[in-house]
């Protein structure tokens, strides 16, 4: 909250959510400080780029007033999101009992010894809709078509195995079968293949003592 005797402003800067094309808001809330009637002005160095509601009005003694700002829809953006328009919030004692209607600009001239206090607030734009950040631990290297696909085999495979297991056993016996038959056949092949290996060695053996 700022330092004024009379009142306390909160927040200190005037940040804008920034979008294209899309009218943005903030607020302010002035408390006041004081056990007396403070009357407030509220100019701006842009005044065709927002509206301030209200941009006067009377704060009661211990009471506090919001004011929003809105910001019209822009076009274009300003370089590096830096915005140079500023507001100017005037605080001044009014005579008890004052009401809006009763504030008048020669309220906040300084003449007379009259405490006029003053309190600039500069303007900051942030994105609408930062970035989302990206999740520690992801693949930079992995597209999510390729996680997808993988994830569909992965689906594919535990599907395929669960069908498996939910099988008949009459289809278990027979795959148990199948798998003893091709068993022997093998035994019967490699017995046949050591057999035509002996009859080999023998057929050179006479064919070289010949």
């Amino acid at each position: 909250m700022s330092t004024g005797d009379l009142l306390g402003i909160q927040p200190t800067e005037l940040k804008f959510p920034f979008e294209l094309k899309k009218q943005s808001s903030c607020s302010l809330q002035l408390t006041n400080k004081t056990d007396k009637h403070v009357a407030f002005k509220v100019k701006t160095t842009n005044p065709k780029k927002y509206c301030v509601r209200p941009n006067a009005g009377v704060v009661l003694p211990g009471s506090t007033c919001d004011v929003t700002v809105t910001m019209q829809a822009q076009k274009e953006a300003p370089p590096d999101m830096q915005c140079k328009d500023k507001f100017l919030l005037q605080s001044v004692v009014a005579p008890d009992g004052s009401t809006t209607k009763d504030i008048t600009p020669e309220m906040f001239n300084k003449e007379d010894g009259k405490v006029v206090e003053e309190f600039k607030l500069r303007v900051i734009y942030f994105p609408a809709n930062p970035p989302s950040p990206v999740p520690e631990g992801s693949d930079e290297g992995s597209s999510p078509r390729a996680v997808v696909e993988n994830g569909t085999q992965n689906s594919s495979l535990f599907d395929a195995v669960s069908r498996s297991l939910e099988e008949p056993k009459e289809k278990s016996s027979e795959a148990w079968s199948m798998i003893s038959k091709l068993t022997e056949e093998k035994t019967a092949a490699l017995q046949q293949n050591q057999k035509l290996r002996q009859e080999l060695v023998w057929f050179v053996g006479i064919t070289w003592n010949w």
